[in-house]
Protein backbone atom coordinates (compact mmCIF):
# COMPACT_ATOMS: atom_id res chain seq x y z
CA UNK A 1 0.00 0.00 0.00
CA UNK A 2 1.08 3.25 -0.31
CA UNK A 3 -0.14 6.83 1.62
CA UNK A 4 -1.59 8.02 -1.69
CA UNK A 5 -4.19 5.96 -1.63
CA UNK A 6 -5.64 7.59 2.09
CA UNK A 7 -6.88 10.56 -0.27
CA UNK A 8 -5.39 12.97 2.07
CA UNK A 9 -6.08 16.49 1.43
CA UNK A 10 -3.01 17.80 -1.01
CA UNK A 11 -1.39 19.79 1.40
CA UNK A 12 -1.33 17.24 4.21
CA UNK A 13 -0.02 14.75 1.28
CA UNK A 14 2.44 17.27 0.37
CA UNK A 15 4.18 16.96 4.47
CA UNK A 16 4.05 13.66 3.78
CA UNK A 17 6.07 13.50 0.47
CA UNK A 18 8.27 16.08 2.02
CA UNK A 19 8.64 13.73 5.00
CA UNK A 20 9.57 10.69 2.78
CA UNK A 21 7.31 8.75 3.20
CA UNK A 22 6.32 6.34 0.70
CA UNK A 23 4.68 2.73 2.48
CA UNK A 24 2.78 3.24 5.47
CA UNK A 25 3.55 0.78 8.87
CA UNK A 26 1.34 -1.78 10.05
CA UNK A 27 0.14 0.60 12.66
CA UNK A 28 -0.78 3.52 9.96
CA UNK A 29 -1.96 1.19 7.50
CA UNK A 30 -4.66 -0.46 10.15
CA UNK A 31 -5.34 2.52 11.95
CA UNK A 32 -5.81 5.29 9.75
CA UNK A 33 -9.16 4.52 8.08
CA UNK A 34 -10.51 3.44 11.55
CA UNK A 35 -9.87 6.92 12.31
CA UNK A 36 -10.69 8.73 9.57
CA UNK A 37 -14.03 6.83 9.52
CA UNK A 38 -14.76 8.57 12.54
CA UNK A 39 -14.30 5.63 15.15
CA UNK A 40 -12.91 5.28 18.61
CA UNK A 41 -10.04 3.67 18.38
CA UNK A 42 -7.42 1.39 21.17
CA UNK A 43 -4.20 0.72 19.76
CA UNK A 44 -1.57 -1.71 20.90
CA UNK A 45 2.04 -0.92 19.53
CA UNK A 46 5.91 0.27 20.56
CA UNK A 47 6.92 2.86 20.49
CA UNK A 48 8.95 3.40 17.28
CA UNK A 49 6.17 2.01 14.72
CA UNK A 50 4.84 4.71 13.45
CA UNK A 51 2.10 5.75 16.08
CA UNK A 52 2.39 9.45 15.67
CA UNK A 53 1.84 9.31 11.89
CA UNK A 54 -0.67 7.08 12.87
CA UNK A 55 -2.99 9.34 14.81
CA UNK A 56 -1.42 12.56 13.99
CA UNK A 57 -2.18 12.89 9.64
CA UNK A 58 -5.95 11.49 9.96
CA UNK A 59 -6.12 13.57 12.64
CA UNK A 60 -4.96 17.05 10.42
CA UNK A 61 -6.35 15.49 7.55
CA UNK A 62 -9.69 16.43 9.49
CA UNK A 63 -8.57 19.90 10.07
CA UNK A 64 -7.17 20.82 6.93
CA UNK A 65 -10.43 19.58 4.74
CA UNK A 66 -12.75 21.80 7.79
CA UNK A 67 -14.40 18.47 9.36
CA UNK A 68 -12.76 19.48 12.62
CA UNK A 69 -11.77 22.80 14.44
CA UNK A 70 -9.36 20.79 17.23
CA UNK A 71 -7.19 18.04 18.99
CA UNK A 72 -5.89 17.14 21.66
CA UNK A 73 -3.27 14.59 22.28
CA UNK A 74 -2.10 13.97 25.97
CA UNK A 75 1.44 12.56 26.63
CA UNK A 76 3.29 11.14 29.95
CA UNK A 77 6.11 13.64 29.49
CA UNK A 78 7.76 17.01 28.29
CA UNK A 79 10.11 15.54 26.52
CA UNK A 80 7.18 13.33 24.54
CA UNK A 81 5.27 16.25 24.23
CA UNK A 82 7.96 18.12 22.53
CA UNK A 83 8.40 15.16 19.80
CA UNK A 84 5.10 14.61 19.02
CA UNK A 85 4.43 18.43 18.31
CA UNK A 86 7.34 18.47 16.06
CA UNK A 87 6.40 15.80 14.01
CA UNK A 88 3.04 16.69 13.48
CA UNK A 89 3.84 20.33 12.79
CA UNK A 90 6.49 18.80 10.16
CA UNK A 91 3.57 16.59 8.47
CA UNK A 92 0.66 19.48 8.62
CA UNK A 93 3.07 23.04 8.00
CA UNK A 94 1.57 23.27 4.72
CA UNK A 95 -2.08 22.90 5.85
CA UNK A 96 -0.78 25.70 7.75
CA UNK A 97 -2.13 23.90 11.32
CA UNK A 98 -1.24 25.46 14.26
CA UNK A 99 0.65 23.17 17.43
CA UNK A 100 1.04 24.52 20.54
CA UNK A 101 3.03 22.20 23.46
CA UNK A 102 1.63 22.47 26.92
CA UNK A 103 3.79 21.73 30.48
CA UNK A 104 4.13 22.33 33.17
CA UNK A 105 8.14 24.39 34.77
CA UNK A 106 7.41 27.16 32.04
CA UNK A 107 4.59 30.35 32.71
CA UNK A 108 1.17 29.92 32.09
CA UNK A 109 0.58 33.13 30.46
CA UNK A 110 1.98 32.39 26.99
CA UNK A 111 0.12 29.14 26.94
CA UNK A 112 -3.03 30.26 27.63
CA UNK A 113 -3.23 33.02 25.18
CA UNK A 114 -1.72 30.98 22.25
CA UNK A 115 -5.01 28.66 23.08
CA UNK A 116 -7.32 31.31 23.31
CA UNK A 117 -5.91 32.97 19.75
CA UNK A 118 -6.96 29.47 18.22
CA UNK A 119 -4.36 26.49 18.19
CA UNK A 120 -5.54 23.59 16.42
CA UNK A 121 -3.92 20.86 18.27
CA UNK A 122 -2.80 21.11 21.50
CA UNK A 123 -0.36 18.51 22.55
CA UNK A 124 -0.25 18.46 26.75
CA UNK A 125 0.87 16.19 29.72
CA UNK A 126 -1.33 15.93 31.92
CA UNK A 127 -0.85 17.93 35.37
CA UNK A 128 -0.54 21.28 33.68
CA UNK A 129 -3.75 20.40 31.19
CA UNK A 130 -5.81 19.54 34.09
CA UNK A 131 -4.63 22.59 36.06
CA UNK A 132 -5.53 24.94 33.18
CA UNK A 133 -9.33 23.39 33.01
CA UNK A 134 -10.03 23.34 36.31
CA UNK A 135 -8.88 26.60 37.06
CA UNK A 136 -11.22 27.72 34.15
CA UNK A 137 -8.37 28.97 31.74
CA UNK A 138 -8.73 27.23 28.60
CA UNK A 139 -12.71 26.98 28.48
CA UNK A 140 -12.64 27.96 24.67
CA UNK A 141 -10.50 24.69 23.85
CA UNK A 142 -13.26 21.97 23.28
CA UNK A 143 -11.18 19.58 21.22
CA UNK A 144 -13.50 16.67 18.87
CA UNK A 145 -11.12 14.59 18.59
CA UNK A 146 -8.99 13.47 22.07
CA UNK A 147 -5.56 10.47 21.69
CA UNK A 148 -3.97 9.37 24.53
CA UNK A 149 -0.84 8.22 24.22
CA UNK A 150 1.95 5.86 25.81
CA UNK A 151 -1.33 5.16 28.01
CA UNK A 152 0.30 2.12 30.14
CA UNK A 153 3.41 5.37 30.55
CA UNK A 154 0.81 7.40 32.17
CA UNK A 155 -0.15 4.48 34.49
CA UNK A 156 3.12 3.92 35.61
CA UNK A 157 4.05 7.71 36.53
CA UNK A 158 0.98 8.02 38.50
CA UNK A 159 -1.66 10.38 35.96
CA UNK A 160 -4.61 8.17 35.52
CA UNK A 161 -6.57 10.52 38.28
CA UNK A 162 -5.28 13.50 36.14
CA UNK A 163 -6.48 11.85 32.94
CA UNK A 164 -9.79 10.45 34.37
CA UNK A 165 -10.45 14.52 35.59
CA UNK A 166 -9.50 16.00 32.17
CA UNK A 167 -11.77 14.12 30.50
CA UNK A 168 -14.79 15.75 32.67
CA UNK A 169 -14.22 18.57 31.22
CA UNK A 170 -13.75 17.96 27.84
CA UNK A 171 -17.21 17.35 25.83
CA UNK A 172 -18.87 14.04 25.30
CA UNK A 173 -19.45 14.12 21.62
CA UNK A 174 -16.06 13.47 20.59
CA UNK A 175 -13.52 10.89 18.98
CA UNK A 176 -10.90 9.24 21.33
CA UNK A 177 -7.81 7.07 20.48
CA UNK A 178 -6.14 5.65 23.08
CA UNK A 179 -2.48 3.76 22.57
CA UNK A 180 -0.28 1.57 24.37
CA UNK A 181 2.13 -0.68 24.17
CA UNK A 182 0.57 -2.60 27.17
CA UNK A 183 -2.99 -3.39 28.17
CA UNK A 184 -2.78 -3.77 32.01
CA UNK A 185 -6.17 -3.97 33.67
CA UNK A 186 -6.68 -0.41 34.84
CA UNK A 187 -5.94 0.51 30.81
CA UNK A 188 -8.17 -1.49 30.09
CA UNK A 189 -10.96 0.27 32.98
CA UNK A 190 -10.03 3.61 31.67
CA UNK A 191 -10.68 2.53 28.11
CA UNK A 192 -14.33 0.73 28.90
CA UNK A 193 -14.46 4.19 30.52
CA UNK A 194 -13.71 6.87 27.91
CA UNK A 195 -14.38 5.37 24.73
CA UNK A 196 -17.53 4.88 22.94
CA UNK A 197 -17.64 1.09 20.86
CA UNK A 198 -14.35 1.30 20.20
CA UNK A 199 -12.05 -0.66 17.07
CA UNK A 200 -9.22 -2.43 18.98
CA UNK A 201 -6.03 -2.40 16.69
CA UNK A 202 -3.06 -4.75 17.94
CA UNK A 203 0.17 -4.68 16.12
CA UNK A 204 1.89 -6.24 18.39
CA UNK A 205 2.02 -10.32 18.56
CA UNK A 206 0.03 -12.42 21.37
CA UNK A 207 3.31 -13.73 22.38
CA UNK A 208 5.76 -10.55 22.00
CA UNK A 209 6.74 -8.53 24.91
CA UNK A 210 10.44 -6.82 24.05
CA UNK A 211 10.95 -6.43 20.71
CA UNK A 212 12.79 -9.97 18.85
CA UNK A 213 15.09 -7.87 16.61
CA UNK A 214 16.83 -6.52 19.97
CA UNK A 215 20.01 -8.99 21.03
CA UNK A 216 19.75 -8.90 25.06
CA UNK A 217 22.56 -9.73 26.66
CA UNK A 218 23.91 -10.02 30.34
CA UNK A 219 26.89 -9.86 32.42
CA UNK A 220 27.48 -11.85 35.71
CA UNK A 221 29.76 -9.25 37.65
CA UNK A 222 31.12 -8.80 41.21
CA UNK A 223 29.18 -5.46 42.37
CA UNK A 224 32.68 -3.54 42.34
CA UNK A 225 33.22 -4.10 38.39
CA UNK A 226 29.70 -2.04 37.03
CA UNK A 227 32.07 1.19 36.53
CA UNK A 228 34.79 -1.24 34.85
CA UNK A 229 32.11 -3.22 32.85
CA UNK A 230 30.10 -0.38 31.33
CA UNK A 231 33.35 1.39 30.16
CA UNK A 232 34.84 -1.54 28.37
CA UNK A 233 31.54 -1.88 27.34
CA UNK A 234 31.55 1.26 25.64
CA UNK A 235 35.22 0.95 24.02
CA UNK A 236 34.51 -2.47 22.72
CA UNK A 237 30.62 -2.34 21.33
CA UNK A 238 30.13 -0.49 17.72
CA UNK A 239 27.85 1.98 19.07
CA UNK A 240 26.01 5.45 17.38
CA UNK A 241 23.77 6.49 19.88
CA UNK A 242 22.94 4.24 23.17
CA UNK A 243 21.22 4.86 26.42
CA UNK A 244 22.67 3.75 30.01
CA UNK A 245 20.11 3.41 32.26
CA UNK A 246 20.87 3.60 36.25
CA UNK A 247 18.00 3.76 39.04
CA UNK A 248 18.83 6.64 40.98
CA UNK A 249 19.66 10.20 39.76
CA UNK A 250 22.65 10.50 42.13
CA UNK A 251 24.14 7.50 40.06
CA UNK A 252 23.53 9.17 36.91
CA UNK A 253 25.00 12.45 38.15
CA UNK A 254 28.54 10.32 39.40
CA UNK A 255 28.82 8.30 36.34
CA UNK A 256 28.30 10.97 33.54
CA UNK A 257 31.23 12.51 35.35
CA UNK A 258 32.83 9.59 35.40
CA UNK A 259 32.44 8.87 31.65
CA UNK A 260 33.50 12.78 30.86
CA UNK A 261 36.76 11.76 33.38
CA UNK A 262 37.28 9.14 30.66
CA UNK A 263 37.00 11.44 27.28
CA UNK A 264 33.40 9.66 26.19
CA UNK A 265 30.54 12.30 25.11
CA UNK A 266 28.49 11.37 27.09
CA UNK A 267 24.99 13.36 29.04
CA UNK A 268 23.04 13.15 31.92
CA UNK A 269 18.81 13.16 32.02
CA UNK A 270 16.73 13.14 34.85
CA UNK A 271 13.96 14.63 36.93
CA UNK A 272 16.32 16.81 38.94
CA UNK A 273 17.34 18.72 35.77
CA UNK A 274 15.96 22.47 35.14
CA UNK A 275 13.30 22.69 31.90
CA UNK A 276 15.76 24.36 29.56
CA UNK A 277 18.87 22.20 30.58
CA UNK A 278 16.61 18.84 29.96
CA UNK A 279 15.81 20.08 26.26
CA UNK A 280 19.24 21.31 25.87
CA UNK A 281 20.41 17.68 26.58
CA UNK A 282 17.97 16.28 24.52
CA UNK A 283 18.49 18.31 21.73
CA UNK A 284 22.49 17.49 21.66
CA UNK A 285 21.59 14.24 21.77
CA UNK A 286 18.61 13.95 18.84
CA UNK A 287 21.73 15.91 16.82
CA UNK A 288 24.27 13.55 17.60
CA UNK A 289 26.31 16.02 19.12
CA UNK A 290 26.08 13.84 22.45
CA UNK A 291 26.55 10.04 21.41
CA UNK A 292 26.02 8.93 25.43
CA UNK A 293 22.81 8.95 27.29
CA UNK A 294 22.76 8.31 31.00
CA UNK A 295 19.02 8.83 32.26
CA UNK A 296 16.78 7.18 34.63
CA UNK A 297 14.41 5.78 33.72
CA UNK A 298 11.46 8.19 34.24
CA UNK A 299 13.66 11.06 32.50
CA UNK A 300 13.98 8.63 29.43
CA UNK A 301 10.09 7.70 29.36
CA UNK A 302 8.58 8.31 25.73
CA UNK A 303 12.21 9.64 24.75
CA UNK A 304 11.79 8.60 20.79
CA UNK A 305 15.23 9.24 19.20
CA UNK A 306 16.15 7.56 15.60
CA UNK A 307 19.39 5.42 15.44
CA UNK A 308 19.78 4.25 18.93
CA UNK A 309 22.28 1.24 18.73
CA UNK A 310 22.58 -0.21 22.19
CA UNK A 311 20.76 0.24 25.68
CA UNK A 312 22.86 -0.48 29.22
CA UNK A 313 20.89 -1.46 32.13
CA UNK A 314 23.80 -0.03 34.70
CA UNK A 315 21.28 -1.72 37.20
CA UNK A 316 18.88 -3.85 36.41
CA UNK A 317 15.32 -2.36 36.39
CA UNK A 318 12.90 -2.87 39.69
CA UNK A 319 10.49 -4.28 37.71
CA UNK A 320 9.96 -5.96 33.96
CA UNK A 321 7.62 -3.71 32.26
CA UNK A 322 10.40 -1.48 33.10
CA UNK A 323 12.78 -3.51 31.15
CA UNK A 324 10.31 -3.64 28.25
CA UNK A 325 10.59 0.23 28.16
CA UNK A 326 14.04 0.32 28.23
CA UNK A 327 15.07 -1.75 25.78
CA UNK A 328 12.21 -0.65 23.39
CA UNK A 329 14.45 2.75 23.12
CA UNK A 330 16.92 0.81 20.44
CA UNK A 331 15.87 -1.97 17.66
CA UNK A 332 13.21 1.02 16.12
CA UNK A 333 11.82 1.30 12.82
CA UNK A 334 12.69 -2.42 11.67
CA UNK A 335 16.39 -1.73 13.03
CA UNK A 336 18.20 -4.41 14.93
CA UNK A 337 19.63 -3.37 18.35
CA UNK A 338 21.30 -4.32 21.41
CA UNK A 339 20.48 -4.72 25.28
CA UNK A 340 22.66 -5.65 27.73
CA UNK A 341 22.15 -5.86 31.78
CA UNK A 342 24.74 -6.00 34.15
CA UNK A 343 23.81 -8.07 37.12
CA UNK A 344 25.07 -9.59 40.26
CA UNK A 345 24.48 -12.82 41.72
CA UNK A 346 22.12 -11.40 44.31
CA UNK A 347 20.26 -9.42 41.57
CA UNK A 348 20.11 -13.18 39.51
CA UNK A 349 16.87 -14.48 40.20
CA UNK A 350 15.38 -10.62 39.54
CA UNK A 351 16.69 -11.63 36.13
CA UNK A 352 15.01 -14.85 35.43
CA UNK A 353 12.17 -13.40 36.82
CA UNK A 354 12.16 -10.33 34.21
CA UNK A 355 12.90 -12.89 31.26
CA UNK A 356 9.55 -15.13 32.69
CA UNK A 357 7.13 -12.39 32.36
CA UNK A 358 8.47 -11.34 29.62
CA UNK A 359 9.44 -13.61 27.29
CA UNK A 360 12.85 -12.00 27.20
CA UNK A 361 15.94 -14.77 25.73
CA UNK A 362 18.96 -13.72 27.14
CA UNK A 363 22.19 -14.87 26.67
CA UNK A 364 24.91 -14.96 29.10
CA UNK A 365 28.39 -13.08 27.58
CA UNK A 366 31.90 -12.00 28.59
CA UNK A 367 34.28 -9.43 27.47
CA UNK A 368 38.01 -10.75 26.95
CA UNK A 369 40.33 -7.61 27.27
CA UNK A 370 43.52 -7.91 25.01
CA UNK A 371 46.85 -8.15 26.57
CA UNK A 372 47.65 -4.08 24.85
CA UNK A 373 45.78 -0.81 25.39
CA UNK A 374 43.78 0.31 22.66
CA UNK A 375 43.40 4.36 22.03
CA UNK A 376 41.33 5.50 24.46
CA UNK A 377 43.57 3.62 27.20
CA UNK A 378 46.46 5.18 25.80
CA UNK A 379 44.72 8.84 25.92
CA UNK A 380 43.58 7.97 29.30
CA UNK A 381 46.93 7.25 30.39
CA UNK A 382 48.54 9.86 28.57
CA UNK A 383 46.09 12.38 30.07
CA UNK A 384 46.86 10.98 34.09
CA UNK A 385 50.76 11.43 33.21
CA UNK A 386 50.00 14.77 32.76
CA UNK A 387 48.30 15.27 35.88
CA UNK A 388 50.88 13.76 37.61
CA UNK A 389 52.31 16.30 40.05
CA UNK A 390 56.11 16.04 40.36
CA UNK A 391 57.59 15.19 43.81
CA UNK A 392 60.08 16.95 45.94
CA UNK A 393 62.22 14.18 45.31
CA UNK A 394 62.20 13.74 41.67
CA UNK A 395 65.22 15.70 40.76
CA UNK A 396 67.12 14.03 43.65
CA UNK A 397 66.44 10.52 42.16
CA UNK A 398 67.31 11.74 38.81
CA UNK A 399 70.53 11.95 40.27
CA UNK A 400 70.95 8.30 41.21
CA UNK A 401 70.33 6.83 37.65
CA UNK A 402 73.80 7.62 36.66
CA UNK A 403 74.17 7.92 32.81
CA UNK A 404 71.16 6.15 32.01
CA UNK A 405 69.72 7.53 28.88
CA UNK A 406 66.88 10.17 29.18
CA UNK A 407 64.41 8.70 26.48
CA UNK A 408 65.43 4.72 27.93
CA UNK A 409 64.63 6.16 31.25
CA UNK A 410 61.18 7.54 30.40
CA UNK A 411 59.96 4.73 28.09
CA UNK A 412 60.83 2.37 31.15
CA UNK A 413 58.91 4.51 33.54
CA UNK A 414 56.02 4.92 30.99
CA UNK A 415 56.21 0.53 30.84
CA UNK A 416 55.66 0.64 34.76
CA UNK A 417 52.47 2.38 34.25
CA UNK A 418 50.98 0.59 31.62
CA UNK A 419 52.06 -2.90 33.74
CA UNK A 420 50.00 -0.87 36.34
CA UNK A 421 46.97 0.12 34.22
CA UNK A 422 46.57 -3.59 32.32
CA UNK A 423 46.08 -4.85 35.91
CA UNK A 424 43.54 -2.86 37.04
CA UNK A 425 41.95 -3.47 34.01
CA UNK A 426 42.10 -7.49 34.52
CA UNK A 427 41.58 -9.69 31.90
CA UNK A 428 38.18 -10.72 31.82
CA UNK A 429 34.61 -8.94 32.35
CA UNK A 430 31.94 -10.82 33.54
CA UNK A 431 31.51 -14.38 34.28
CA UNK A 432 31.25 -17.65 32.41
CA UNK A 433 28.72 -20.19 32.32
CA UNK A 434 30.31 -22.62 34.80
CA UNK A 435 31.68 -20.02 36.86
CA UNK A 436 27.93 -18.60 36.95
CA UNK A 437 26.19 -22.13 37.75
CA UNK A 438 29.04 -22.86 40.46
CA UNK A 439 28.43 -19.32 42.34
CA UNK A 440 24.48 -19.78 41.74
CA UNK A 441 24.70 -22.99 43.58
CA UNK A 442 26.67 -21.61 46.34
CA UNK A 443 24.35 -18.93 46.23
CA UNK A 444 21.37 -20.64 46.81
CA UNK A 445 22.91 -22.68 49.27
CA UNK A 446 23.81 -19.54 51.72
CA UNK A 447 20.14 -18.87 51.30
CA UNK A 448 18.88 -22.05 52.25
CA UNK A 449 21.50 -21.83 55.12
CA UNK A 450 20.11 -18.72 56.10
CA UNK A 451 16.21 -19.65 56.22
CA UNK A 452 17.17 -22.60 58.41
CA UNK A 453 18.79 -20.71 60.87
CA UNK A 454 16.07 -17.88 60.94
CA UNK A 455 13.84 -20.81 61.44
CA UNK A 456 16.02 -22.28 64.33
CA UNK A 457 15.88 -19.01 66.32
CA UNK A 458 12.04 -18.29 65.90
CA UNK A 459 11.80 -21.77 67.70
CA UNK A 460 13.67 -20.53 70.48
Amino acid sequence: MKFTEFNFHKDIDKGVRIAGFKEPSPIQEEGIPIIAAGSDLVGQAHTGTGKTAAFGLPMMDKLAKGEIERALVITPTRELATQVADELYHLGRFAGIRTLTVYGGVGYGRQIALIHKGVQIVVATPGRLKDLYKKGKIDVFNPEIVVLDEADEMLDMGFLDEIKEIFEYIPQNRQTLLFSATMPEPIKDLANNILYQPEFLSVVGDSETTNNIIDQRYYMINENQRDEAIVKLLETEETNKCIIFCRMKREVDRLTEHLQALGFNAAGLHGDLEQRDREMVIKAYRRSETKIMVATDVAARGLDVKDVTHVFNYHIPFDPQSYVHRIGRTGRAGKSGQAITLVTTEEFRELQRIQKEVGAEMRLATIQNGDGLDDRGREYLADQIRDIHIHSDAGEMLAYMGEMDKDILLEKLISQLIVQEQKHIGSQIGFDQKTVDEMMQGYIGEQKATRNNNRKRKRR
